[in-house]
């Protein structure tokens, strides 16, 4: 091979090397989920092979209640995941040291798939109707939990006259026909299919007092594990933000239902009717802010966290 030969050979290994995303420390990331459309990025993010291509191996996991998911990061079972805001916080405020890599779903007032899911014959009509009953939420400090105490509050109730219990999504169905609950803070599809067997209905589609994009699910990882791979968070960044863009766009409809119906296991009748929570994949001070003050108003923090140190850079 003469030297001119030997130069074109070596440039073109060059140009390959800079081609692939350059991910030293890993490429192999285990995501936490729960059963609800505010994930939607990461599953099309891995079904359009957004992490792929920037030399991801993201392998979503579902976990039944997402007050869990800070404790399995910190283990090391999961790399990301995607707690609640407040359950995220909360977790900070308990000693653990995680950060905010990328965002979820966000609020909208479009958005009424969740609410108060009544058992049938409960006579449960107001938020004054709510005192002395049990009530499940899929995660005690979780995103309904939270946002149902603050929506009590609002409507003059004290939320601390409700008995609240952890239920996860699946199992709201059966708890109220069981008659174990008076309702719960439910979400779609699991809010439709109790309406449609008669098991429950919508006494408050209350979501609609929340402000506009507002987080309700961030993806967080341990604080150690994001600095030492910080070229693969990245490449999990750029991947959300462009299944963020993906689903913003109408003509991709069939392709996020497709790709959400996947991973909460939905028949194509109900994926047809949900739903889907607007993306919101970069997160801010002033968004994490809010849910800072909101669980100071419910006593749930001992501490003021420094919220700026809590997003990755």
């Amino acid at each position: 091979m003469n030297r001119r030969s030997t130069l074109h050979a070596l440039a073109a290994v060059a140009t390959a090397a800079l081609a692939r995303p350059a991910f030293s420390q890993t490429s192999k990331i285990v995501f936490g989920y729960t059963a609800v459309t505010d994930f939607a990025s990461v599953f099309v993010a891995a079904e359009q092979g957004y992490f792929k291509k920037r030399g991801l191996d993201v392998e979503p996991k579902f976990i039944p209640l997402n007050s869990t998911i800070p404790a399995a990061i910190q283990a090391d079972s999961l790399q990301i995941g995607g707690p609640t805001p407040s359950v995220f916080l909360q977790s900070v405020d308990g000693g653990l040291d995680q950060v905010v890599v990328a965002g979820g779903g966000v609020t909208s007032k479009s958005i009424t798939g969740f609410g108060l899911v009544a058992r049938a014959g409960s006579g449960i009509k107001t938020a004054a109707d709510c005192v002395g009953k049990k009530i499940g939420v899929p995660g005690l400090g979780a995103f309904l939990h939270v946002t149902f105490r603050a929506w009590l509050k609002s409507q003059g109730v004290d939320y601390k006259k409700v008995n609240f219990v952890e239920a996860a999504f699946p199992q709201h169905g059966d708890m109220l026909k069981g008659g174990s609950v008076d309702a719960v803070i439910s979400a779609d599809p699991f809010m439709s299919r109790i309406t449609e067997t008669g098991a429950g209905y919508v006494a408050s589609s209350y979501s609609t007092f929340l402000p506009e994009g507002q987080p309700t699910i961030v993806y967080v990882a341990r604080r150690d594990w994001a600095a030492k791979n910080a070229a693969a968070v990245r490449g999990f960044q750029q991947a959300v933000q462009e299944a963020g863009a993906f689903i913003q766009n109408p003509k991709n409809s069939a392709a996020v239902r497709a790709a959400i119906g996947k991973y909460i296991k939905l028949p194509p009748d109900v994926l047809a009717k949900m739903q889907i929570s607007p993306p919101g994949p970069v997160v801010t001070v002033k968004e994490l802010d809010y849910w800072v003050g909101l669980m100071k108003d419910q006593d749930m923090l001992k501490t003021s966290p420094n919220v700026a140190s809590l997003l990755f850079k």
